[in-house]
């Protein structure tokens, strides 16, 4: 059952090295041939933080550039959900209106009078 997952070959039928000595290693290393010839990746280097094109602060930017391509989905997917979509959206856009937080300190501060005037209605009552 050992030489199942082993190799064929004993490993004490080779000569053994004394202990406390290093094993030998070859004089140099074969490097593959593909390994030796000079890779180009890429292209020609860059510096971090710079793009092929103009600087990141210049107005004539690259159409490829990553941000400017981010922004303008950006503006497209705001304009898309600027439009009106039916009912659905404008039940939408109404809960959104609701959830302002203006209308919401509002409608707290209806609330609270009406729990006062509610609390000395009850306390003429009792009295």
């Amino acid at each position: 059952m050992g030489n199942l997952c082993s190799s064929e070959r004993d490993p004490f039928s080779q000569p053994g090295r004394p202990l406390g000595t290093t094993p030998t290693t070859p004089a140099s290393a074969s490097v593959p041939a593909s390994a030796r010839s000079p890779r180009t990746v890429g292209g020609p280097p860059r510096t971090l933080g710079g793009g092929p094109g103009p600087g990141p602060t210049s107005p004539g930017r690259d159409a490829d550039d990553p941000r400017a391509r981010a922004a303008a989905a950006a503006e497209a997917r705001l304009q898309e959900s600027q439009k009106r979509k039916g009912k659905l959206q404008a039940q939408l856009d109404k809960q959104r209106r609701m959830t302002d937080p203006k209308v919401l300190q509002e409608a707290s501060k209806t609330e609270r009078g009406q729990r006062a005037l509610d609390e000395s209605v009850d306390a003429l009552a009792h009295s």
